[in-house]
C-alpha cells in the first residue's frame, strides 16, 4: 500500500484529484500522466463493478493513490474495496454520527474495528498478509461525505467521530436536498458549505469538496479546503471536444 495519501491528509497537503467514471484503464493512465495527486474511483454513480474498479487500481499501481467511493455504506462494499487495494474509501450520504461510527468500524481491523479478514490484492494475494494487516488501520483513509440537510444538521456530532480522516462535501446533492438543485453558488448553499467546513476545521478534521473549475477550487483552497475532487473524466472529454468543435465551426 502506498501510504502517501493518508499521510498527506494528516499533513494538510492540498491533494487534487479527479473522478474516474469511465471503467477503462486507459482513462486512469491518462489522468495519472496528467499528474493528479489521487484518483476518485466512483462506483456509486458510474457503471463500475468490483472487477472494473480492480483494473483501475492495478493500472494505477504505486504511481497514484486510488480512493473508491462505494455505492452504498454496506460492509460488503467496504471490505471489497479495501481488499482490492484501495488507499481508502469515500462513503456517500452519511447523515449521522452513528452512521459515521459504523463506517469507521468496518474499515478497521480488530481490535479497533470489525473489518472482515480476507486475502486479496491488498495483501499481495497472501504473500504480504502480515505486513498489510499490521499497518492497514493506520494507512487506510476513511472519508465520509456530507451532502444533505440531515448531515448539515448533525455535522457537529459527525466531526467528533474518531477515525474519520476527512469530510468531502457534495455540493450538488446538498443543493438538491435544500430544494435548490444544481444551484451550488446560491447563498444558502454556500452558507451550508461554510458551516460544514467550519465545523470540520474547528475539530481539526480535513475538509474537501467536489468542484468543476480551477477557479472554484482555488477559492475553496483559500478557505482551508485541502481535499479537492475536480471534474470528471467524462466532462474533460466532452467539454474539450465541444470547445474544439465549436472553434472550428466558428
Amino acid at each position: 500500500m502506498n501510504s502517501n495519501f493518508r499521510a498527506g491528509l494528516k499533513n494538510v497537503d492540498v491533494l487534487i484529484g479527479t473522478l474516474i467514471t469511465i471503467p477503462a484503464p486507459e482513462i486512469a493512465e491518462i489522468m495519472i500522466e496528467v499528474g493528479f495527486d489521487w484518483l476518485f474511483v466512483d462506483t456509486e454513480h458510474a457503471p463500475f463493478n468490483a472487477k472494473d474498479a480492480l483494473k483501475i487500481l492495478q493500472t494505477a499501481g504505486d504511481r497514484c493513490p486510488c480512493i473508491v467511493r462505494i455505492p452504498a455504506n454496506h460492509e460488503v462494499w467496504i471490505k471489497k474495496s479495501l481488499d482490492i487495494g484501495a488507499e481508502g474509501i469515500i462513503a456517500p450520504q452519511v447523515n449521522s454520527a452513528a452512521e459515521a461510527e459504523q463506517i469507521v468500524r468496518l474499515c478497521k481491523y480488530p481490535p479497533r474495528g470489525a473489518r472482515s479478514v480476507g486475502i486479496g490484492r491488498a495483501h499481495k494475494y497472501g504473500l504480504g498478509f502480515k505486513e498489510y494487516v499490521k499497518k492497514a488501520n493506520d494507512e487506510v483513509a476513511v472519508i465520509i461525505q456530507a451532502e444533505s440537510t440531515n448531515a448539515l444538521k448533525n455535522i457537529s456530532e459527525i466531526v467528533r467521530v474518531p477515525g474519520i480522516d476527512a469530510i468531502l462535501i457534495g455540493p450538488y446533492d446538498l443543493s438538491a436536498s435544500m430544494g435548490k438543485m444544481g444551484k451550488v453558488t446560491d447563498p444558502d448553499v454556500r452558507n451550508a458549505i461554510a458551516t460544514i467546513a467550519e465545523c470540520c476545521l474547528s475539530a481539526g478534521l480535513r475538509v474537501g469538496i467536489f468542484v468543476d473549475t480551477a477557479e472554484t477550487a482555488a477559492a475553496f483552497i483559500q478557505q482551508g479546503f485541502t481535499l479537492i475532487a475536480i471534474s470528471t473524466d467524462g466532462l474533460y472529454m466532452a467539454l474539450g471536444a465541444k470547445e474544439t468543435l465549436n472553434a472550428l465551426k466558428r
